[in-house]
């Protein structure tokens, strides 16, 4: 199938998401020390960590641990990102540098917090994290769009993810609930980049929604292979407003809506055949949404 890699005659476009994406994150420009509530600090050597020392309840802390967890791969992706747009249009090569440079903060404000804080046990959390980053992550999607929609589909699931967290940890730390926006907000920057572009390329020709169907429905998070993920989702799903759900309507309705499936016509048959694909999914996801919040408005 062609139509895989990035249309050059989208260059100037991408200049001017990028240009946009600067101008917003400047505004917005932060450091994660101003986070941290560094008055709780105490000496681990002087006063050894215990779980009765932990304030946030279990499914936040899964739910921050978790978010940390795959955080931690940056590294992998940022690799997989690098070998994807080598020699690529220079919009994307630089978006993908400042992309990097943005989210490098994230995994140390979630690790710093839960230490000072003393939700997490530091050195069990030191051996968790040593083993993921260990185990690399490798993407399924090896062609440009692809990997410009896996990534607007992920930026777009972790921006709802920090919000909807927040909105349970309010209760219960409202330090922990301010930093979880912040987060939100780098991720809702880098989301709309790589919406758009993927949006420009589906206007210039819709037969690149074969390729876009294609991550939609192989879709999964970078950090699913880390230890638990399946019982930590239900979790988070239960307790932490992340679930099956809020997927559906906060990510995956939303992109179909905004990059208007519906209203596709490709001209290729294995496109339209994937545009049918990509809807009878999102059908799909409809109604196991709605069966999750029965069940949980019975429970």
């Amino acid at each position: 199938m062609e139509y895989s890699n990035v249309d050059a005659r989208l260059e100037g476009r991408l200049m001017e998401l990028y240009k946009v994406h600067r101008e917003r994150a400047e505004k917005i420009d932060w450091s994660y020390h101003d986070f941290i509530p560094w008055d709780k600090a105490r000496c681990f050597k002087k006063e050894p960590w215990e779980e009765s020392q932990r304030t946030l309840p279990t499914a936040i802390y899964t739910a921050i641990e978790t978010a940390l967890l795959t955080e931690v791969n940056l590294p992998w992706f940022t690799t997989h990102l690098n070998v994807t747009f080598k020699g690529a249009l220079e919009p994307l090569v630089d978006f993908i540098h400042t992309w990097v440079s943005e989210e490098d903060q994230h995994s140390s404000l979630l690790e710093t917090y839960l230490i000072i804080t003393r939700n997490a046990n530091p050195h069990e959390l030191r051996k968790l994290r040593k083993h993921v980053v260990e185990q690399g992550f490798e993407c399924e999607f090896p062609e440009p769009v692809q990997v410009m929609a896996y990534t607007a589909i992920q930026e777009l699931a972790t921006m709802v993810y920090y919000n909807n967290v927040a909105k349970v940890a309010q209760n219960y730390d409202r330090d922990l609930a301010t930093l979880l926006r912040r987060l939100a907000k780098d991720e809702s920057l880098h989301y709309a980049f790589y919406r758009d572009a993927v949006k420009a390329h589906l206007e210039l020709d819709p037969n690149y929604v074969y390729h876009v169907s294609h991550v939609l429905l192989n879709f999964g998070m970078p950090g699913r292979n880390m230890p638990d993920f399946e019982d930590r989702m239900k979790v988070i799903g239960h307790e932490a407003n992340y679930g099956p759900e809020q997927y559906f309507l906060q990510v995956v309705d939303v992109l179909v809506e905004f990059w208007g499936i519906r209203e596709l016509t490709p001209s290729h048959s294995e496109a339209e055949e994937a545009k049918n694909n990509m809807l009878k999914h999102h059908d799909r996801l409809k109604k196991i949404s709605e069966r999750a919040a029965r069940k949980k408005a019975n429970a």
